[in-house]
């Protein structure tokens, strides 16, 4: 599954307790080689795991918070080889998809931003020096396909289209300063897909069958890609599938 690692890993998993996230942490837990599992949640991540707490390391942070996202990184004592953030926001009680400007809400839109753009990108300014300095060491964050400008066809759902559109341009910059100060180091855009969690429910009948994973499908195929992508890919987005995504 990450052949292309070799040697210990030192993983961290932001968004622990989402559907994806958890199917990661399962993913990752299997594997003989992972040395220091890291996972940082809004609530403590409750595992059913035999991981030995001098493995698995659970850290509470608050993603609208900066001095929490601050003081989760610091308690990251172990350079990372791989770190995914996991973390999404489409809807709520209060908030759906817009399907025409006149749903345009001043509020929803700033916390689509705060959740899929600004919360990410602080956690890329806090976790990125984490990363190792040798050998390979990836970290992938969860945009959408519908954040691509080009390959909006259908309009609508405004602020997270827009939201994640942002996202991939932070992830793009960020991924130049990268290269010039890690060479080791690579930053990416992950699409999963649309993935059967909370997040996409109440769209789920739009979708043929075919093209609804599993978390666990998600994340075997998110980690995929990971295996396969070096520090050529920095700055760019990819489909579950390993296509890039057209910015």
């Amino acid at each position: 599954m990450l052949s292309s690692y070799k040697g210990p890993i030192n993983a961290a998993i932001i968004g622990a307790t989402g559907g994806i996230g958890r199917a990661l942490i399962n993913e990752l837990t299997a594997l003989s080689n992972i040395n220091h599992l890291y996972t940082l949640s809004r609530k403590t991540y409750e595992h059913d795991t035999k991981m030995e707490e001098a493995i698995l390391h659970k850290l509470e942070f608050d993603l609208l918070d900066q001095e929490s996202i601050q003081q989760a990184a610091n308690g990251i004592t172990h350079p990372l080889n791989l770190i995914i953030i996991a973390t999404g926001h489409l809807h709520d009680a209060s908030q759906m998809p817009e399907k025409n400007w006149d749903a345009l809400d001043a509020e929803a839109m700033r916390k689509s931003f705060a959740l899929n753009t600004i919360g990410p990108a602080l956690l890329l300014r806090y976790l990125l020096p984490k990363l190792g300095t040798n050998g390979k060491n990836i970290c992938a964050v969860l945009s959408a396909r519908i954040g691509s400008i080009s390959d909006n066809r259908a309009g609508g759902w405004y602020s997270y289209r827009a939201s994640k559109a942002a996202l991939n341009m932070i992830v793009k910059t960020a991924g130049i300063e990268l290269k010039r100060k890690n060479k080791a180091a690579t930053l990416m855009g992950l699409h999963p897909g649309t993935v059967d969690t909370n997040l996409s429910s109440p769209f789920q009948n739009m979708v043929p069958k075919s093209q609804l994973f599993t978390a666990e499908q998600s994340a075997q195929k998110l980690l995929k890609v990971i295996n396969e992508k070096s520090r050529e890919d920095t700055g760019k987005c990819f489909a579950h599938d390993g296509t890039e995504i057209t910015p």
